[in-house]
């Protein structure tokens, strides 16, 4: 893939706002498509993303508009950023512009709400011509959207389309590796975002600088299992899309899932939590999502159960990490697995 000629960027919110100004110090001009007709029109009249990247300019070359038609004309590359709850109706309304033509990049972690399809799944269900690859690692959106130096991994089952984004997309301050796992990079990147959750409540109840090192381990090891019970390659796990996201997210003061953990353990409800931003937690979403895989394939996540419990069932913070300090200790390599409908019955 030499230059694309024209590059889409769906998406308005932080990450997808990064992504295009990205994409201009490339010397790319891209189209990007923003839900919110009035966030256009303040983008382009400010130059400006206030909503949700303040104080940081959107250069001319950036396009904003509010019509997925306009801003996938031609495009030859479209880079899907936006909420997983949303992905599959974006790219339902986007295919009457998709094909063959047009490769397509996801940058949403996250899983289907409904199904707990990973975004890969979807566009190969919804766009099954068009070249698929996946976006994932420890890129917080703000320290994209300034240039910092970042390391993130771009996957896809075609390792000469990997190849050819890596070269059309990486700079000396933005570093792409590839990897063919799409499986591994796609659970990773969603499913920190839970262990993030758990990390901002232990944080938020004091518990100290070992008991998130624990957690964010122990959270690995659950990442890991599930995802090689789906597939997975578990060296995936101990690069950027697993460790390296997972750390960032969990330790990292623009986290938003751990924000919503700290705002947890204060005693605020989910609703209150999640009213206090625009941008979205996805791991409340991932939460119920991952479950659902796990039991699907008999795998025991005693992080993500508790952390779904005081999501969804009112348990109280502190409930839950005394759940988790009450369950048997057991050998660290030892694989944990639960009775399943699917897989008959494991070892708890």
């Amino acid at each position: 893939m030499s230059r694309p000629g024209a590059v889409a960027v769906l998406g308005g919110g932080s990450w997808g706002t990064a992504l295009a100004l990205h994409l201009t110090r490339l010397g790319m001009a891209p189209r990007l498509w923003i839900f919110e007709a009035e966030l256009t029109a303040l983008v382009r009249a400010r130059l400006e993303n206030a909503w949700y990247l303040p104080g940081i300019p959107v250069p001319s070359e950036v396009h904003p508009t509010s019509a997925l038609d306009e801003a996938l004309k031609e495009a030859e590359l479209a880079i899907i950023a936006v909420p997983s709850h949303v992905f599959a109706s974006v790219v339902e309304a986007a295919r009457p512009w998709l094909g063959p033509r047009v490769s397509l990049l996801s940058a949403t972690k996250g899983l289907d709400p409904v199904e707990a399809r990973r975004m890969s799944e979807i566009l190969a269900e919804l766009a099954p011509t068009s070249p698929v690859a996946v976006l994932s690692g420890p890129t917080f959106a703000r320290e994209v959207a300034l240039g910092r130096p970042t390391a993130a991994v771009v996957a896809s089952t075609d390792p000469d389309l990997s190849s050819r984004l890596q070269r059309v997309l990486a700079s000396r301050e933005f570093r792409l590796y590839t990897n063919r796992d799409v499986v591994g990079v796609e659970l990773g990147g969603a499913l920190k975002n839970i262990m993030a959750i758990a990390t901002g409540i232990s944080d938020g109840l004091g518990l100290g600088e070992n008991a998130r090192a624990a957690l964010i381990t122990r959270g690995l090891a659950e990442i890991s299992r599930l995802g090689v019970a789906l597939g997975a390659s578990p060296l995936t796990f101990a690069g950027l899309a697993g460790l390296g996201d997972l750390v960032l997210t969990c330790t990292g003061s623009l986290s938003r899932n751990r924000a919503l953990g700290l705002a947890l353990a204060a005693g605020k409800s989910l609703v209150e939590a999640q009213a206090e931003t625009r941008m979205v937690a996805e791991g409340v979403k991932t939460t119920e999502s991952a479950l659902r895989l796990a039991h699907r394939v008999g795998v025991a996540l005693p992080i993500c159960e508790e952390v779904g419990a005081v999501l969804f069932q009112e348990k109280s913070p502190q409930a839950a990490l005394a759940a988790l300090l009450e369950r048997d200790v057991r050998p660290e390599e030892e694989p944990v697995l639960v009775r399943s409908p699917e897989r008959g019955s494991g070892h708890a």
